[in-house]
């Protein structure tokens, strides 16, 4: 996300960071530079007006004539405003009415509505702890309700059962009643949602909303349609007290114009980002940690917060431990590594969240799409022996032959693998050697300060973070 206006402010700010003195003119440039790339970005007109008035008014003020560094100033002055035009900060779901806390979804058809109660509803129930009854009102859109069904088992939460034939106030009413008597905390409610705007469909989500009086309504809107998705909720917040926004498809927006704009036009915060199709590809909003990202400046704590999550830290001390014994990095534990990395969203994602990785990221993401090599790499391993996975230097040309053929790859794939592997068995060695094995592998540790800095990625990366087609 944001690809194409990391790259643009990227390469403008650069032309101010080495002024002694930033003054109207020698900035006049830089702000129309600042302008187009907004505009590049799809952010609205008017956001980006006085997004680029207010940097101007601040950048020839005071504040920044004190500063032993104004060009620096200059760039922390855009990150300011990038923060306030997004929200200042994440304003978390509102649930502390009496249960069950009711939260109701709304949106256009196709903008991943209830794709987006699945993933809220895992999120509420793993990270909150909360156990959560989700409900379709969706009696238009055919198997609505069923997919509903399966996601929800899916992710492993309470399915309320629904019809076509039902009306959608008596359905959403119901699921609240079933939710009251066995002490749910929180229902979901996905409404139905059309292809675009209709007064029909505004009059029928009022009138639901007046009848179950939710504590959070949000609006689901896909990212990738840039300043409309902050015109049509708009449309949504004149119709619909909004408590705030879900932006979807996020990871397919290079431009970020929508981030940058629903604040501003509906007044309403960006609550979470729909990140990809899996359910668990759902990231609470952080202004500050998303204007990061868009000045190429990474988002670390993300970073850290997803690790903790999602790593196996059991498994990264039992390599540590192996790898301090001399016991050498072998195939199997290459394999863990690709299965963490994985984990947490893929090379693109963690580039992503790392400074001045931007670039990288977007590459990776070209390159890797479909998570083909990391697929390719463990049917690899997968179809090697035990024997072949401890002790890689077995492995002769009619082994690759046959391990080629069980994993529908070729054996220069076969070769490329071993290669990385001994390249990635060195680099653990010399980090072994050096003490650092535990930083290393313990992930949070490592990326939260000291000697080993981000190391702890380092652990689920080859050297140069490079993979097969790369």
């Amino acid at each position: 996300m944001f690809e194409n206006l990391t790259d643009r402010l990227s390469h403008t700010l650069k032309n101010v960071t080495g002024k002694a003195k930033l003054t109207e003119d020698n900035i006049k440039d830089t702000l129309r530079e600042v302008r187009m790339a907004l505009l590049e970005a799809d952010v609205a007109l008017p956001v980006v007006k006085d997004f680029v008035e207010r940097i101007r008014e601040r950048a020839v003020g005071q504040e920044v004539q004190k500063s032993l560094s104004p060009g620096q100033m200059f760039v922390k002055i855009v990150q300011g405003e990038l923060v306030k035009v997004m929200g200042d900060a994440n304003e978390e779901l509102d649930l502390a009415a009496r249960p069950p806390a009711v939260i109701m979804m709304a949106g256009l058809q196709g903008a991943g509505k209830t794709t987006s109660v699945a993933k809220l509803s895992k999120w509420l129930s793993e990270r909150k702890k909360k156990s959560v009854l989700v409900v379709s009102a969706d009696v238009y859109r055919p198997a609505a309700i069923k997919q509903l069904e399966t996601l929800a088992s899916e992710v492993g939460v309470h399915f309320f059962p629904s019809s076509a034939d039902q009306k959608p106030v008596a359905i959403a009413e119901g699921a609240i009643t079933e939710a009251r008597n066995k002490h749910y905390d929180v229902v979901i409610v996905d409404t139905a949602g059309r292809l675009h705007v209709d007064e029909q469909m505004m009059t029928e989500i009022r009138d639901l909303h007046a009848a179950i009086d939710p504590v959070e309504t949000l609006f689901v809107v896909d990212a990738m349609t840039g300043q409309d998705a902050a015109n049509t909720a708009k449309a949504f917040n004149d119709a619909l007290p909004l408590t705030g926004v879900i932006l979807t498809k996020a990871d397919g927006d290079a431009r970020g114009g929508a981030a940058l704009s629903v604040r501003h036009i509906t007044g309403k915060p960006i609550k979470f980002l729909g990140m990809g199709e899996k359910t668990d590809a759902l990231e609470p909003f952080h202004p500050d940690r998303i204007a990061s990202r868009i000045l190429g400046m990474g988002d670390v704590l993300s970073l850290i917060e997803e690790a903790e999550q999602k790593l196996d830290k059991q498994k990264a001390e039992t390599l540590a431990r192996k790898i301090q014994k001399g016991k050498g990095f072998d195939l199997e534990d290459f394999r863990d590594q690709l299965q963490q990395m994985k984990n947490m969203g893929g090379m693109a994602s963690m580039l992503d969240k790392l400074p001045g990785m931007g670039n990288m990221a977007a590459m990776a993401q070209q390159k890797m799409a479909d998570e083909k090599p990391f697929v390719q790499m463990e049917a690899i391993i997968n179809s090697m022996t035990p024997q072949e996975r401890r002790f890689p230097d077995v492995i002769n040309g009619s082994r690759k032959k046959r391990i080629a053929a069980g994993s529908g790859t070729q054996i220069q794939d076969i070769n490329r693998l071993i290669k990385q592997h001994k390249q990635m068995q060195k680099m653990m060695k010399k980090v072994s050697r050096k003490g650092g094995m535990a930083n290393l592998m313990r992930g949070l540790g490592g990326m939260k300060g000291g000697p080993g800095g981000m190391g702890g990625m380092g652990g689920m990366m080859p050297p140069g973070g490079r993979f097969p087609g790369m």
